[in-house]
Order: C-alpha cells, then structure tokens, then sequence
C-alpha cells in the first residue's frame, strides 16, 4: 500500500531532484492525533458587509480552542475564514477577492481556507447567481493551494449558524486532511443541532453498525466511531469471521456474520440490534464489491450482484430499520460511495451504477430522515491506499494518486473521519450531502 514515489521525495535525493526536474512533490498531510491543537497557528477570519456568521464564528472557532485574528498576523495563516453570507449580487464578490488576494500565499502547510455562504437554492435572483459563484472560487483555490492546505465551502442555511459548529470544527481539523474543494449544505432540511456533552467523545453511548467491517476502509470506520465512544456492531460475511473478530475485539465492539444481500438479512439485522442493543443510532453501510468487466463482457452475475450487495441491500436495510424504529430518532445512516458513481469509469458500469444509485438514495431518503430528527449522507472516496488499489497496474495507480490536487492518494482514515463527522450528534443539520474524500480528484472534479 506504501507510495513508494512519495517516499522518494522525501529522500536527500529525492529532494534535490524533484524540484529540478518539475515533478510532482506531495505533502506529508496533517493527520488527527487525539491532544493535538486544533490548529497549528491563528485563523484569520474575514466577512462581506451584511454577513451574518461573524459573530456565530467567532465564538464556535473559540470555543474549539483556535485563536481568532480579525486582522493579518506576520507569518502564516493556520486557516483563512471569510463569511460571505453578505454577498447577495455579483458586483460583491469583488469582497471575496479583497479578503484572500493579499494574504492566501500566507496559508501554512496543510491549512484551511473555508468559505461561507448561503445555499443558492434558498436565495433568489442575482444573490442566487453571486453565491452560486462561489463553487468556482474555492475549487479554484483548491487547486492552487500548496503544501497539502485545502479549501472548502459551507452553505449554512439562514437560522442554522449554530448548527454549523461540528461542520466548521471538522474541516479546520486535521480530521478532514484528504477532504478537498467540497461544497457542504448545512441547515437545508433542519436548523437546529446539540453539541456533545464531550468533544472528545461525541458518540458515548451510542451503537453504530458497519456493513463490511472485517478489514481495509471497513475496519477504519469501526475505529474512529469507537474512538469517538460508539459501541461498534462489526458486520460482514461468515467468510470474513476471523477478520472480523479482530476487528471486533480490537474496537471492543460486537461481531455479526451476516450476508447482507440474503432476503431475510434485513429481518435477522433488526431482531438482533433490537435484542441486544435496544436499536441502533448510526448505520454505515461501508460493505460493497467490484465485478469489473466492460459492459459488453459483463456476465448477469457480475452486474447483479455488485447491485445487490453495493445497493438493494442497503434499501432493504433501511426500510426495514425505519418502519421497526429500530433506527432511533435523531439515528444517522451514511453512505460510502464513489467517484466512479459520480464520473462513471471503464470496466466498471455495474460498480459506477450501484454508487450513484447510493447518491440517489441520500436524494430520496433526506427528507424522510429529517421527518424522524435523522439524516442520511454519503462520502464518496477516491483513490485509497487499500489492498484493492494496490493491486491495481502501476501506471493506472500513479495517475489515481497524482491527479488530484494534494497530489496523493487518501488512506482508510481519511474516510472514517468524514463518516464520523455525519454521526457527530452535533452535525443533526447535515443532511443530504455527498461529500467526496478524494484530495479533489480532477476525475469525477
């Protein structure tokens, strides 16, 4: 799994020839030790006239233990923040170029730059073309951001500032290291969020199931959830038990073998989260596989399975989960799919198929959820350092890594995290979002 060319870069060869030569130089990415600061450095914070968010900011950012700056400091910045709720016609976003221009070459190795503005979708007329501008701005700056820093945009729905808290602490984290260029929706369905009694440990007290648990991106969700203090249900295939058996004991959580895809999985999956658990609060469905063949030499087996595990049976879970109200309220579901579902890929028309069909179900399942106080989202990884993607041809692998902005690929972790920031009981606004953990892929960009 190593990334052997990034490890030559770092090398007393490495660099002295990779700048010479104009190759690429990929950042060592901060990554979440738990007692780090949350950032290494001040956050500049910045606001169009007439935006509502400064105050909110100012006090979330403190309270998450960052030091605000309201004017430039000498050095670098840790993060640059600019709310641009304020910005309702065209001729305004000239205060976005005002805040950044002078000091954006001023972000520090693996710093932030974060923009807030108001859902274009909310708004009307020549706001709505002035915010909807602002996804060309940060994925622009995405892109010419160095040293592993990202950019990301926040959409906070009006009367939602205070739900943004989990969102806002999340993407200035190293937590979000390989979350690049993305456009986040707050507030669109619910406006309203409780902060952990325990930063530190969000999800005490909670039980989450991962689908597909027994190893690789699986097993990393497990760890970061019980990290954050859930009580893990660790599912996958009776094939897969010693693995998941580890995986169980290591995150001292509970082990389930179960094929998912069988019809009467749904019914086995509640009588058991019922009985020893009283229900379940988050439910990832991590579990999926790939049958890659292109279309024309595709067999019905290779297409039919990869819908059913990557697809019908995370619909079939949830149906059943929500009309037994064995999800409880305010429970969370997360869906893990892919950037090949939102560009599409060769020999892979039944996987890209499932994956935006999992988009599909975020789309249709947001307002149900919030009906119940719950949310459904989905993360889409890009190129992970996996035992799969390590298997994939040499060249084929180098492109995965290198065409994204950050220049590498993801680990497990990087997708854990996101998925943890979803079942945050803080981020109960965050509904109906595809978030791409991908260090902005130009594919699928």
């Amino acid at each position: 799994m190593a990334d052997r060319y990034q490890q030559f870069t770092k090398t007393p060869v490495g660099r002295f020839v990779v700048p010479k030569l104009g190759l690429p130089n990929p950042a060592t990415l901060r990554r979440y030790k738990p007692g780090q600061p949350a950032l290494e450095g001040p956050a500049l914070l910045g606001a169009a006239p007439g935006g509502r968010l400064e105050k909110t900011l100012k006090d979330q950012l403190a309270d998450a233990g960052i030091e605000v700056v309201s004017s430039p400091v000498e050095g670098k910045h840790a993060a640059l923040v600019f709310d641009a709720t304020g910005v309702t016609d065209p001729s305004q976003l000239r205060e976005v170029y005002k805040f950044f221009h002078p000091v954006i070459r001023s972000v520090g190795a693996s710093g932030r730059v974060v923009v807030l503005g108001t859902p274009p979708e909310l708004a009307e007329g020549r706001e709505r073309i002035a915010q909807r501008a602002l996804e060309g701005f940060v994925r622009s700056v995405g892109k010419e951001l160095k040293r592993g820093a990202t950019a990301q945009l926040v959409y906070i729905a009006e009367g939602a500032e205070e739900a943004a808290e989990s969102t806002l602490r999340f993407l200035l984290s190293a937590k979000s290291a390989f979350v690049d260029a993305q456009v986040i929706r707050v507030g669109t369905h619910t406006k309203t969020a409780t902060a952990p009694a325990n930063w530190e440990k969000p999800l005490d007290g909670k039980v989450a199931l991962v689908t597909g648990a027994s190893r690789g991106i699986g097993a990393a969700i497990a760890e970061v959830l019980a990290r954050d203090g859930a009580h893990v249900v660790a599912l996958d295939i009776p094939a897969q038990g010693a693995d998941l058996s580890k995986v169980a004991n290591k995150v001292g959580g509970s082990s389930l073998q179960l094929d998912i895809t069988a019809a009467d999985a749904p019914e086995k999956l509640a009588e058991y989260l019922t009985a020893r658990h009283d229900g379940v609060d988050i439910v990832v469905h991590n579990a999926g596989i790939t049958r890659d063949k292109t279309l024309g030499n595709m067999n019905e087996g290779g297409w039919d399975s990869v819908i059913a595990v990557n697809l019908a049976s995370q619909l079939a879970v949830n149906d059943k989960l929500i009309a037994g109200k064995v999800l409880k309220d305010n429970g969370r579901i997360i869906g893990v799919s892919s950037i090949a579902g939102i560009a599409g890929n060769v020999g892979q028309t039944n996987y890209a198929t499932s994956k935006a069909g999992v988009i599909g179900m975020v789309n249709v399942g947001a307002d149900e959820l919030a009906s119940h106080g719950g949310t459904i989202n989905a993360v889409a990884p890009g190129f992970i350092e996996t035992k799969m993607t390590a298997a994939v041809p040499l060249f084929i692998r180098e492109a995965g890594r290198r065409l994204a902005s950050l220049g590498q690929g993801g680990l497990p972790v990087d997708v854990a995290e996101t998925i943890a920031w979803y079942a945050n009981p803080a981020s109960a606004a965050v509904n109906g979002n595809v978030v791409r953990v991908c260090g902005q892929a130009l594919l699928g960009a």
